[in-house]
């Protein structure tokens, strides 16, 4: 199965300066929680809705005030829309993430594949099974936090 079978393709992005209100109001639109973060035509990062409530609880800053270019993911992990979905569950796996965006010849945006889709999609005779999409979710989920810091006196 590959990813331009399951993925989304109507996906919005948003630039670095679009400011988190703006981005914010977008996901609401869209109903969804990520976007692909775009300049000038090509894929930079990624920002979610977590990047956003983050950013604005941290930095006493209005939404208004801040962009996406300050809190964007970078660099974005993605695929293309003829990578098998396995190697999406992979990248997902081994980066701890839910969605990716699914970029093109030279990193133009085609789309987004997310845990939802590949989920929707799987089946017991299907390319892809609920067992692997739960062993993906489980390794998401996990709480990943660094080491703590020690410093020695």
């Amino acid at each position: 199965m590959k990813v331009k079978d399951v993925m989304t393709a109507t996906a919005r992005t948003c630039g670095p300066g679009t400011n988190l209100a703006e981005a914010a109001a977008l996901m609401l639109d869209e109903d969804c929680g990520f976007l692909p973060v775009v300049d000038r035509g090509h894929l930079v990062g990624v920002v979610t809705d977590r990047d956003l409530y983050i950013a604005l609880a941290t930095r006493n800053k209005l939404a208004s005030e801040l962009t996406v270019g300050e809190v964007v993911q970078a660099p974005a992990w993605s695929v293309a829309p003829d990578d098998e979905v396995h190697g999406a569950l992979a990248l997902m796996k081994e980066h701890h993430v839910r969605r990716l965006p699914v970029a093109g010849f030279g990193e133009t945006v085609l789309g987004v594949i997310s845990m939802n889709d590949i989920l929707l999609a799987a089946g017991p005779r299907k390319p892809v099974t609920p067992t692997e999409v739960i062993d993906v979710l489980q390794e998401i989920c996990g709480h990943h936090h660094p080491a703590p810091h020690v410093s020695v006196a």
